[in-house]
């Protein structure tokens, strides 16, 4: 699993840096995904919602979408910045500056939790008992990221934009997070259930889990939607300048990066292609007796797609 630095978690003064440039190349989060959310958690419009890291606002602008009032807290300066500009006139979001761990923020007030492709940077010592802290008794924690997915469509094709980071930066490709097929990828979470941290940490291949959040939530869900990409050269190096691993790069190495994948997109005459999932996790906190769902809501695994 990629380990991350107490240093790393300090995840704004990487994305802040190139805040317009996230906002315009990361894909947004599919509506059905954040509906599944809401009808897990049971909120509707004039609820009270907590979001963690918010960015640019791509999944606030869903959530406002649908009336919910959002808490968004984002430690990133410009990107808090442009979040507010992307929402310009939604009076529903209240903007906190700071990171999670640091923020002061009322017990037990939100209906839910939603963070999107940012919870593996929060200290994780912290980030599930906040959580649980902030969540009303019952209240649903829903976590939604992109993960890399193995088919045979792109298997091809990520093989080699995987060998070009080998052979360009082989100490970041050590660290790069699992492709698995999409049944590995929901039995993974279906063994993990009793944990979500350890069902989010297989998910995105990351040392986020902590044994004392199993204690913290049950009813433990997940829903997905795979998506297939395409990409030319320029688009691809896009897409990875976005990417926390792209500043640790020296100057030749983004240039032999930007080569390689001209040479993969000219050997394959077409765009280069990768397979994506949308995965939405969803918990629900502990009410101090056994929160566990009975045992066919629990292994219920829901694919939507797109």
């Amino acid at each position: 699993m990629t380990q991350l630095p107490e240093s790393a978690r300090r995840y704004g003064k990487v994305f802040d840096e190139i805040a317009a440039e996230y906002d315009r190349r990361r894909p947004a989060y599919p509506d059905e995904l954040i509906d599944q959310a809401c009808r897990i958690a049971g909120i509707r419009s004039g609820d009270r919602v907590l979001e963690v890291g918010c960015g640019s606002g791509q999944l606030t602008r869903g959530l406002v979408a649908r009336g919910l009032h959002v808490t968004a807290v984002e430690p990133g300066t410009s990107l808090i910045a442009l979040a507010r500009q992307n929402l310009e006139g939604a009076e529903e979001v209240e903007y906190v500056n700071a990171q999670f761990e640091d923020a002061l923020l009322p017990g037990e007030q939100f209906q839910a939790v939603f963070s999107a492709s940012a919870f593996h940077w929060v200290d994780p010592k912290v980030s599930w008992q906040k959580t649980a802290d902030v969540l009303v008794p019952g209240g649903t924690l829903a976590l939604v990221q992109y993960c890399g997915l193995e088919e045979p469509r792109t298997k091809r094709d990520q093989e080699a934009a995987l060998a070009v980071i080998r052979k360009v930066a082989p100490e970041i490709a050590a660290n790069w997070p699992a492709y698995r097929d999409l049944d590995a990828t929901l039995a993974g979470v279906e063994q993990r259930r009793g944990n979500v941290s350890q069902a989010w940490a297989w998910l995105g291949s990351y040392d986020i889990g902590q044994d004392y959040a199993g204690r913290l939530f049950g009813d433990i869900q997940v829903a997905v939607t795979p998506k297939l990409v395409e990409h030319t050269p320029d688009e691809l190096t896009a897409v990875l300048r976005t990417m926390s691993f792209y500043p640790r790069l020296s100057p030749d190495q983004r240039q032999a990066l930007e080569r390689e994948n001209e040479a993969i997109y000219e050997r394959l005459g077409r765009p280069i292609r990768a397979s994506i999932v949308a995965a939405l996790v969803t918990a629900r906190r502990s009410t101090g007796g056994d929160d566990r769902p009975d045992s066919k809501r629990a292994n219920e695994a829901t694919q939507l797609r797109a």
